[in-house]
């Protein structure tokens, strides 16, 4: 792009849902003019009588004053026309999960606005470059992909498409990180950063119960009580919703030509299909009434530490082979796993302190075991165990 704006000012969503609402609220406590756009009325009147509580509690809580709660609020305003985004210098999309629905609100947003203002998905596992097709000039889009909720998530991940100039890649990253987030750069491939290396969280968690090795709460128990973990992969799931985790797995699976290290487990398929969502629908791994109903988890060490070590090796060898392949760098990947998914270290710092010939055993034992391509050790890693270096994190 050519006279490309040195600052970001007016910024335009497109989506009025919780991250929709959640990136305008980001955008205007940083002190941008925002205007969100959704066709739905009831959506647009939704999303600001719920900023509105948010502030609310803000005050009460001291967090911020009145005026700050009424200059935050006066600086969105809520429209159910996208010519009305016209005027901005930054467009951020979070509208459903569809490529063909994206392309077709791109290319009618870019009639509206100027050739130098930025159109951004918010996507968090479709090519930017397919959404960037549709525009006339696709070197203005790029992906800039939040954490739910946004406004108390500090990592966003900035995802150039092979079409994104320079300029728009510099610019994206300059104002996310003037919003007080931390940027990590992705390449554009399935699942980004985040959603690609936290698979094995899930998919190994899944794989350890349905071999019958322990059952969901000692898997949680044994992530919480041995890795530090916030949440257990069971715990999250519930959280996430199953329809939307399996439906992320089942994604990045058929983006990566169906690599076994991202198969989907049924277990996971038929809670979905039995409407089994977790928190939303009050019945997932657990039952969620007054209170949460869950298993006694078994208290055997040994075999707490053995499911730890083993979701724990492959995260940390999915993390290697993020960074083999130059999805992004070491540092991004680390920021990535702690700031936007707490992560309570990052995964290469990790491997550092179990030791690089360890992750290797691991895996080697893995596949040893059972011979499937799931288990293959990243060749960094083997490289790395070879040359005697570590990841210096």
């Amino acid at each position: 792009m050519t006279n490309q704006q040195s600052t970001i000012n007016k910024i335009g969503i497109i989506g009025a849902g919780t991250m929709g609402s959640g990136i305008a609220q980001v955008a205007s406590t940083a002190g941008c003019t925002v205007k969100v756009f959704d066709l739905n009325q009831d959506a647009l009147d939704t999303a600001k009588t719920s900023l509105e509580k948010i502030m609310s509690r803000l005050v009460e809580k001291g967090r911020i004053n009145s005026e700050e709660k009424n200059r935050i609020e006066g600086n969105i305003s809520y429209v159910n026309s996208l010519k009305e985004l016209a005027d901005s210098d930054m467009t951020i999309e979070a509208i459903v999960e569809n490529l063909d629905i994206k392309k077709k609100v791109f290319q009618e947003l870019e009639g509206y606005v100027s050739d130098n203002c930025i159109i951004a998905s918010n996507t968090s596992s479709l090519s930017i470059a397919s959404i960037a097709s549709a525009l006339k000039k696709p070197e203005r889009c790029v992906g800039i992909h939040f954490f739910n909720p946004a406004p108390l998530m500090k990592l966003v991940e900035v995802i150039p498409a092979i079409q994104t100039s320079d300029a728009v890649l510099k610019i994206s990253e300059e104002t996310i990180k003037s919003w007080g987030k931390v940027v990590a750069v992705a390449k554009d491939t399935p699942g980004f950063i985040v959603n690609r290396v936290a698979r094995p969280f899930y998919g190994e968690a899944l794989r350890i119960y349905e071999e019958g090795i322990a059952d969901f709460a000692t898997i949680d128990y044994a992530m919480k009580s041995v890795g530090g973990f916030r949440m257990g992969p069971f715990e999250l799931m519930d959280f996430i919703g199953n329809d939307v985790n399996y439906t992320v797995t089942e994604t990045v699976f058929e983006a990566f030509y169906y690599d076994p290290r991202y198969k989907p487990a049924f277990t996971q398929k038929r809670f979905a299909e039995a409407g089994w969502l977790g928190r939303k629908s009050g019945k997932g791994y657990y039952h969620y009434g007054a209170e949460v109903s869950k298993q006694e988890p078994e208290k055997d060490r040994d075999l707490l530490n053995k499911i730890f070590e083993r979701i724990l090796v492959m995260l940390i060898n999915e993390a290697a082979d993020a960074l083999f392949w130059n999805i992004a760098s070491a540092k991004d990947i680390d920021n990535a796993m702690t700031k936007g998914v707490n992560y309570p270290k990052g995964l290469l710092a990790w491997a550092d302190e179990k030791g690089i010939d360890w992750c290797v055993g691991k895996m080697d034992a893995l596949y040893n075991e059972y011979h499937e391509d799931r288990y293959r050790c990243s060749p960094l890693l083997r490289k790395m165990a070879k040359d005697v270096v570590s990841f210096g994190l």
